[in-house]
């Protein structure tokens, strides 16, 4: 297991949000990541922990500095970590035509079998087994509570995971996630790079059709709660929340849709709402 190094950290709502860094294995490089502990944290070692995914362009610091989860992850007694969103460093390769949507900052949380993606962008790999038992063994938190939510891209990341993975978390929630990345330009971008051209292998990263062929068909099934807001830009030809609606729908899969009017895909948005997704973590979370 890789060592860490604290890079920053600054104290809030009564805890700490630290940043790391440390040598991936399944990224085969250095990864940071930010993780905020809760007051409680200085008496209570077995709490449970929720996995953030941000989305296009970010860091692990967006969701820390811009989402004020940490008053409600204070309030509940949460632990949060985010990750970065993709490989980075002088070697890892990055969209040749200098495009936001691919490459540095969108590693999509899959695992690339295409060169040269597949030398480092693991982002499927680091988040459902490097990180979780990379933070186990660093931290004093309970490896059995965990949750997972995201934004956008991570959203995506969230909820596919949620799905692939029956019974690893106790509950998943998105905002404005992209919920069938083979059917918007977004997703066919970066499927169509990191995992070549035969569709077939895209399925096992599209949360649509998660739903509709689970892992596990007898598991519990996780709802699915998605924020999202109705003045978003890329509401239409990204995100198509109603094609969730019909995955859930077609196979009665627990699905709490919230419409916002107004609102957009910032995190001014996120910022807004989080109190009631951390809420519904907490009591998630509360399992013994």
């Amino acid at each position: 297991m890789s060592q860490l190094t604290q890079v920053s950290q600054a104290r809030c709502c009564d805890g700490w949000i630290k940043t790391f860094s440390h040598q991936s294995t399944a990224n085969n490089c250095q990864m940071q990541f930010a993780v905020y502990l809760p007051p409680q944290y200085e008496t209570n070692k077995n709490l449970p922990v929720l996995y953030w995914l941000s989305g296009l362009t970010c860091t692990e610091e967006n969701f820390m500095a811009k989402s004020g989860a940490q008053r409600y992850a204070a309030e509940h007694g949460i632990v949060v970590v985010a990750p970065d969103t993709s490989p980075r460093g002088e070697d890892v390769p990055d969209d040749a035509e200098g495009g936001w949507d691919f490459g540095l900052g969108a590693g999509f949380y899959v695992n690339a079998t295409q060169a040269p993606w597949n030398q480092h962008y693991h982002m499927y790999d680091y988040v459902v087994n490097e990180l979780p038992a990379l933070i186990n063994q660093q931290f004093d938190v309970d490896p059995a509570r965990k949750s997972i939510s995201g934004h956008s891209m991570g959203g995506h990341g969230a909820l596919m995971i949620a799905l692939r993975n029956p019974g690893q978390y106790q509950s998943v929630s998105a905002f404005a996630p992209i919920v069938a990345p083979m059917h918007c330009p977004w997703g066919e971008k970066a499927l169509s790079n990191y995992l070549g051209d035969d569709q077939a292998l895209w399925q096992a990263y599209d949360s649509c059709y998660l739903v509709e062929n689970p892992v596990d068909p007898d598991a519990d099934k996780l709802t699915l709660l998605i924020s999202q807001g109705k003045a978003d830009n890329f509401l239409e030809g990204q995100l198509q929340p109603q094609l969730m609606t019909q995955s859930c729908e077609k196979v009665g899969h627990p699905l709490q849709l919230n419409l916002h009017e107004g609102y957009d895909h910032s995190y001014y948005f996120i910022a807004s709402f989080i109190g009631e997704h951390m809420a519904f973590h907490a009591e998630a979370l509360q399992i013994k």
